[in-house]
């Protein structure tokens, strides 16, 4: 059963940090008819009660199973892994996982979201046998068992309503006009008429009958749920869909997600800089003696 994220500060967490930091910088990327979306921005977590031992068979396949991810993520924006399972039973250290990338993103920009994915589930995630993290461009998912791949799954995992709200008719119209086209998406798609945005995406493991259905589930939801908001953003388990109108999208609200999402940033921040000072302090004792 995954849970929400909890945050840990280990000596493997601090270390692990600071390589994130100095590697992979976060970056802004334009898309979709000049949608502003940063890539790395963190959406939401979820991490199981169940932990792993150091050192074990699991952690072996784990870490075969991020960096085969890593690899194919400068090839394709969709794969899946099954990595340690005997064809008889699932082995002690048998996992099963997947990550996507945004329809829109190109190669290189799926591999660095993606790599921002692998150095940080283990940070929001520490030794648990599974795991999920979205970010604005990628997501990434690993379990112990195949239960989650192929099943439809149209739980609320985020939601975001603007705080900006409109009572025009051609924009409800519009807005209409958009969600029609995105219902009967397939993977991935992108909609526009008039001022009014949005895009949807189901993940690759989907059949093509339970994507449409999961995307109309979540377009349902972004009527009942966000009613008149000039934007809204809403991820469901195995899908999600967002819209926004011309000038409106940056004025959203602030979520419990965004306050999740900044305290992770502040943290990470915090203990980078301590790890940095450990670390200078350590090589000035060292040269004195």
């Amino acid at each position: 059963m995954l849970r929400s994220l909890q945050l840990h500060s280990t000596h493997r967490i601090i270390l692990t940090l600071i390589l994130s930091s100095l590697l992979f910088p976060f970056s802004s990327i334009l898309s979709i008819h000049g949608y502003p979306t940063r890539a790395n921005i963190f959406i939401y977590a979820g991490c199981s009660q169940e932990k792993y031992q150091p050192n074990s068979p699991f952690e072996t396949n784990l870490n075969s199973f991020l960096s085969s991810v890593i690899s194919s993520s400068s090839q394709t924006i969709y794969n899946s892994f099954v990595i340690g399972n005997d064809s008889s039973a699932a082995s002690e250290g048998s996992i099963f996982g997947l990550y996507q990338c945004r329809g829109d993103l190109q190669p290189i920009d799926c591999s660095k979201c993606v790599a921002r994915l692998v150095n940080q589930i283990g940070l929001v995630c520490p030794y648990t046998l599974g795991a999920y993290l979205q970010l604005d461009g990628c997501y990434i998912r690993y379990e112990h068992s195949d239960d989650f791949l192929g099943k439809v799954d149209t739980s609320i995992r985020y939601k975001k309503c603007s705080n900006t709200a409109s009572s025009d008719t051609e924009f409800f119209r519009r807005r209409d006009d958009v969600f029609a086209y995105l219902e009967s998406a397939n993977g991935f798609r992108v909609s526009s008429s008039g001022l009014v945005q949005g895009f949807a995406q189901c993940f690759g493991d989907l059949t093509v009958s339970d994507c449409t259905s999961c995307i109309a589930d979540a377009v349902g939801k972004l009527k009942s749920l966000c009613g008149p908001a000039a934007a809204a953003d809403v991820f469901l388990g195995q899908c999600y869909a967002r819209y926004w109108a011309s000038g409106y999208y940056d004025e959203s609200g602030p979520s419990h997600d965004d306050q999740v999402g900044k305290s992770v940033a502040i943290i990470v921040g915090v203990f980078a800089g301590l790890a940095i000072l450990v670390i200078l302090l350590s090589i000035c004792k060292k040269s004195m003696g």
